[in-house]
C-alpha cells in the first residue's frame, strides 16, 4: 500500500516539466485591466437585475390572474363539473359542491347519476347519449337532484369536449332553479280557482297535503297547520276497500281526473259523504307534480234523499223493504236468475192468530211483536236476501241463487223455512207478557221469467194457505210433486243418518280380469239394504251423503270391510292373491288425517298395502293437488296403489297427471259403450291405453258388456276388464262361489 501511494509523486516532476515546456512554446495573450474586468462584471450585475425584476412582474401577474381564476371558477354562481363520457366526475368546483350538499372529495371519482332523482335517471342517461351522439351542447335541461334528504331542481348546461390527443370529457354547468319552479307552480296552483266556495285541497304528486282553502277547513273541521304535511287517508272513514281506491286512481292516472262520492271522517269523528273532484295538475312535460281536490260536503242532501227513500222503500215500524221495494228486487232477481239459471224461492209467512193478539194485548203490544219477529227473520236468512213486511203480519222472503236443481233449491228453501219456524216458535217478551206464536209459511220456486211476479206472489199466498189449511205451524211448497220430492228426500236423509248404525249397508264385488277371464281382483261396491224400500244404489245416495257430511263415516266403513275381506281371503288359494279396489270420495281423502287412518286399518286387518287399491276421480285431485300428491306419496310409501277412475270424462292437466304416483287409469264406460258407435271414442280409447303405456302405468276398461268391445280392447293392447261380460256386482258369497270357495 505505502509503495502504490508514492508512484504519482515520484512522476509528478516530469509531467509539470512537460506542462512548462508548453507553455513556454504558445504566446500568452494580453491581460485586460482590472478596471475592465470590473465594469464588465457590473453591466452583467444590471442586466440580471433587470431580467429578476422582470420575471418577478411575471410572476405576480401570474398569480394575481390565478387567484382571479380560481375565485371565478371556485366561486361562481353556478356549479362547474368535468365528467368522462360515463358520467364519473373528474372535476368540479366549490359551488358545485355547495349545490349538492358535499364536500367535493366526496364528489370526485363518482358518477353523477347518484345525485339525480330515481324518477329522472332514464333522462339524464339520454342527456349523455345526446350530446356524445351529435358531439354538440345541449342547453336548458332541467332535472331533479338531490341534496341531502332532500331534492332541488337543476338546469344543466352539457359541452362535449375533445382534446388534442382525442380524449372526451363533459364541461357541465348546474344552476339551481328550484325558485324558479317554485314560482311557476305557484302560477299554475293560482290558476285553479282556490278560494272557491267549495272545499279545496292540493297535495303534491305524493299525495301530502299542501294546501287547503277554509271551505274546507270549515267541512272537516281541520285547520291548515293541522293538515299541511298529512295525507287524505287522514280522513278515511272505513267504507270503501283498497279496490274502490285503486280504480279512484287508476281513473286518475288514465284520464287526469276523477269524481264521485265519498265518506270520510271529521276530525270529530263524524262520518258524512262529500262529492269529489280530483285534477291532475301536470308541469309542461307532462309529469303530474300536484293534485287539486274539490269537496263538497252533501250531507242534508244525502240525509233527505234517505228520508225520502225510507218513506218511500220500506215500512215504518219494521224498517224492513216494504211491498214496493220487494217487487223492484224481486224484478233483478228474475233477471239475475235468467243469467245463472239458477233457481229462487219465496216463503210466504204469516203469523198464526196475530188478531188476538191485538185484541187481547192491543195493538202496541201487536207492533213490540212484530218488530222482533222482522229481528229474528233476518237471523235466519243470508246476506243479500230479502226480508219484506207486506203490511199487517204478513212477511215475504225472497231467497236468490239457491241452485241449478230444482230439488236442491227446494231442500235450500226448506231448511231456510223449518229455521224459521223453530225462531218464530220462541217465546216473546213484550214489555211484561211472554207471548207464544207460531207462523204458516208458504213456498214457491222460481227461475228465469217463467212466472210473473204477480203469480208467484199468488203461488206463495195459496201454499201459505195450504200449510195453515194443515194445522198451522208447519210450511207447504206450491208445487205438490215438488212438495212430494222434498218429502221424499227428507225421508231418505233421515233413513240414510241411522243406517250405518242399524248396520244396513254391505258391499258387493264386481270383478277385474284379464281378457281369458282369469281374476286379478274385484272393485268393492256399496249397496243399501233398506228394510222397506230394498236394494238402494249409490247413484241415489251418494250425492246426499256428500251434502250432509255422512260420505266420511260411510267411507270409513267401506275401507274397514274391504280390509278385513282381504285378510279373510288370506285362508284361501283362489283369493290370496286379489287386489281389491275401493272408491274415495273427495271429502274423505282430504281428511287431515286420512293417510293414517289408511296405516291404522291394513294394521288392524294385518295385511299388505299392496292388496289395497284406491280409486277416486279427477276432481278429487284438483281440489288440492299438493295435498293430493302429499298423501299419495305417504301411502305409496306402504305400497298402497292408486287407479283414477272415469279417466277421459274431466279436464285432466297432463302436467299434473306426470306428477301423480298413479299405477292405474280406468278408462270410463262411457267410451267403451260407444265403441263401434262413434270412431270418435275408439280414438279416444286408443289415446288413453297408448297414454299409460308411455307414462308407465297400468290400464283397465270399466263397462266391457260385448265380445266385441273386449276383442277391440284386446287388439289395443289393453289387459285388463270389467264389466258385465265377465261378472255384474254381486254379494260377497256369490262372487266367493263363482271363485270355487
Amino acid at each position: 500500500m505505502s509503495n502504490e501511494s508514492t508512484k504519482p509523486d515520484q512522476q509528478s516532476p516530469t509531467l509539470h516539466s512537460q506542462a512548462e515546456e508548453r507553455l513556454a512554446l504558445t504566446p500568452a495573450p494580453p491581460s485586460p485591466s482590472v478596471e475592465e474586468l470590473l465594469h464588465e462584471l457590473r453591466v452583467h450585475q444590471i442586466e440580471l437585475e433587470m431580467q429578476n425584476e422582470e420575471l418577478q412582474r411575471a410572476r405576480t401577474a401570474l398569480e394575481a390572474s390565478h387567484n382571479r381564476y380560481l375565485n371565478l371558477y371556485e366561486f361562481a354562481p353556478v356549479g362547474y363539473f368535468t365528467l368522462t363520457p360515463e358520467g364519473e366526475i373528474i372535476e368540479t368546483n366549490l359551488t358545485a359542491a355547495a349545490l349538492l350538499g358535499v364536500e367535493r372529495d366526496n364528489l370526485l371519482n363518482r358518477y353523477f347519476t347518484s345525485w339525480v332523482a330515481s324518477e329522472d335517471c332514464d333522462r339524464w342517461y339520454l342527456l349523455i347519449k345526446s350530446v356524445l351522439q351529435h358531439q354538440g351542447e345541449q342547453k336548458n335541461f332541467e332535472l331533479r337532484l338531490k341534496r341531502g334528504d332532500s331534492f332541488f331542481y337543476g338546469r344543466l348546461d352539457c359541452l362535449l369536449i375533445m382534446t388534442d390527443d382525442q380524449a372526451t370529457t363533459l364541461r357541465i354547468t348546474l344552476t339551481d332553479i328550484t325558485e324558479s319552479k317554485r314560482a311557476e307552480e305557484e302560477l299554475r296552483i293560482a290558476s285553479v280557482a282556490f278560494e272557491a266556495q267549495e272545499g279545496i285541497m292540493i297535495t303534491n304528486a305524493d299525495k301530502v297535503i299542501l294546501r287547503v282553502n277554509r271551505a274546507f277547513s270549515e267541512i272537516t273541521g281541520y285547520s291548515l297547520e293541522e293538515l299541511v304535511g298529512q295525507t287524505p287517508y287522514l280522513f278515511s272513514s272505513g267504507r270503501h276497500n283498497a279496490a274502490f281506491y285503486s280504480r279512484m286512481w287508476e281513473c286518475i292516472n288514465r284520464t287526469g281526473s276523477w269524481h264521485g262520492e265519498i265518506w270520510d271522517q271529521r276530525k270529530n269523528g263524524e262520518i258524512f259523504p262529500k262529492w269529489v273532484t280530483i285534477t291532475a295538475v301536470k308541469d309542461k312535460d307532462g309529469v303530474v307534480t300536484h293534485y287539486v281536490g274539490l269537496h263538497t260536503d252533501i250531507s242534508e242532501r244525502k240525509a233527505s234523499e234517505e228520508e225520502i227513500k225510507q218513506l218511500a222503500y220500506y215500512d215504518p215500524l219494521t224498517a224492513l223493504p216494504n211491498r214496493r221495494l220487494l217487487l223492484d228486487r224481486l224484478q233483478q232477481a228474475l233477471a239475475a236468475s235468467a243469467r245463472s239459471e239458477k233457481y229462487g224461492a219465496l216463503l210466504f209467512i204469516d203469523l198464526d192468530n196475530f188478531k188476538a193478539l191485538n185484541d187481547n194485548l192491543g195493538h202496541d203490544m201487536g207492533d213490540i211483536l212484530l218488530q222482533q219477529a222482522a229481528q229474528r227473520l233476518m237471523a235466519c236468512v243470508r246476506e243479500g236476501d230479502t226480508v219484506s213486511r207486506q203490511g199487517g203480519d204478513e212477511f215475504v222472503i225472497m231467497l236468490e241463487e239457491l241452485s241449478e236443481d230444482s230439488d236442491e233449491a227446494a231442500t235450500k228453501a226448506k231448511t231456510i223455512g223449518e229455521k224459521i219456524i223453530g225462531s218464530l216458535n220462541q217465546a216473546y217478551q213484550l214489555t211484561c207478557h211472554e207471548y207464544q206464536n207460531t207462523p204458516s209459511i208458504g213456498i214457491t220456486l222460481f227461475v228465469n221469467h217463467r212466472h210473473t211476479i204477480r203469480a208467484l206472489l199468488k203461488r206463495a199466498d195459496i201454499a201459505m194457505y195450504e200449510a195453515k189449511a194443515a194445522g198451522r205451524n208447519t210450511l207447504r211448497f206450491f208445487d205438490q210433486d215438488m212438495q212430494k220430492a222434498v218429502m221424499a228426500r227428507a225421508t231418505l236423509e233421515a233413513d240414510l243418518r241411522s243406517a250405518l248404525a242399524k248396520n244396513q249397508f254391505e258391499l258387493y264385488f264386481q270383478r277385474q280380469a284379464r281378457h281369458d277371464g282369469q281374476v286379478i281382483g274385484a272393485e268393492a261396491l256399496l249397496r243399501w239394504e233398506h228394510p222397506e224400500r230394498g236394494l238402494v244404489l249409490p247413484l241415489e245416495f251418494i250425492s246426499l251423503a256428500e251434502e250432509i257430511g255422512l260420505i266420511v263415516p260411510i267411507g270409513q266403513w267401506v275401507l274397514e270391510n274391504a280390509c278385513a275381506q282381504l285378510k279373510r281371503w288370506e285362508g284361501h288359494a283362489q283369493t290370496r292373491n286379489l287386489q281389491l279396489a275401493v272408491n274415495v270420495s273427495p271429502r274423505q281423502f282430504h281428511q287431515p288425517d286420512f293417510t293414517e287412518q289408511v296405516r291404522a286399518m291394513l294394521k288392524k286387518a294385518a295385511i299388505k298395502g299392496d292388496r289395497l287399491k284406491l280409486e277416486f276421480t279427477e276432481n278429487l285431485v284438483f281440489e288440492d293437488i299438493d295435498d293430493t300428491i302429499a298423501k299419495m306419496k305417504i301411502l305409496k310409501k306402504i305400497s298402497v296403489s292408486f287407479s283414477m277412475d272415469d279417466f277421459g270424462t274431466g279436464y285432466s292437466s297432463l302436467a299434473y297427471l306426470t306428477q301423480l304416483p298413479l299405477d292405474q287409469l280406468k278408462i270410463d264406460q262411457s267410451f267403451i259403450h260407444n265403441l263401434g258407435l262413434k270412431p270418435t271414442d275408439a280414438v279416444i280409447v286408443q289415446t288413453i291405453i297408448g297414454m299409460a303405456k308411455n307414462l308407465g302405468m297400468e290400464v283397465i276398461a270399466e263397462g266391457v258388456e260385448t265380445e266385441e268391445q273386449r276383442v277391440f280392447l284386446e287388439q289395443h293392447s289393453c289387459p285388463l276388464y270389467q264389466g258385465y261380460l265377465f261378472s255384474e256386482p254381486v254379494p260377497l258369497a256369490e262372487f266367493e262361489h263363482s271363485l270355487g270357495i
